[in-house]
């Protein structure tokens, strides 16, 4: 295991520790990754479980990748556009709340300058013919 270490800068982030859980997959990059050093029971979106489903008591997010290519294992995890429009989402209500700041600004841009290259990169394997292949 690997501990990243780069979200460290305050209190809240020196707390989480983040693991990488697995090694490399054949595209040099990891699936598996392991968020700890929260009170998950505290957390205000957690006590009422029926809106959420079967959450598990646990202080541990697992954050899971896709593994493979699609067209052979089908979907098994979350794909990096996934992640980015949930921070995409946050920053944006953050934006037309009382926390709207130029930090958030600056980043909301650059999720969504990162989002849109990541979906300009499947677009055009789309049209090669190659989405969901190991093919480069």
């Amino acid at each position: 295991m690997r501990e990243l270490n780069s979200h460290k800068v305050n209190p809240a982030n020196d707390t989480l520790k983040i693991e990488v859980l697995d090694a490399p997959g054949s595209g040099g990059a990891h699936h598996c990754y392991s968020i700890t050093g929260f009170d998950y029971a505290r957390n205000q979106s957690v006590p009422n479980k029926r809106q959420y489903g079967d959450l598990k008591d646990e202080d541990t997010a697992i954050v899971l990748f896709q593994n493979g290519p699609i067209a052979e294992v089908g979907v098994n995890g979350l794909t990096h556009e996934a992640l980015l429009a949930i921070l995409i989402d946050r920053l944006e209500c953050f934006q037309a709340g009382p926390f709207a700041n130029g930090y958030n600004a600056t980043a909301l841009s650059s999720l969504k300058v990162a989002q849109e290259a990541l979906l300009a990169r499947t677009r055009h394997r789309m049209e090669r013919g190659v989405e969901g292949t190991h093919t480069v």
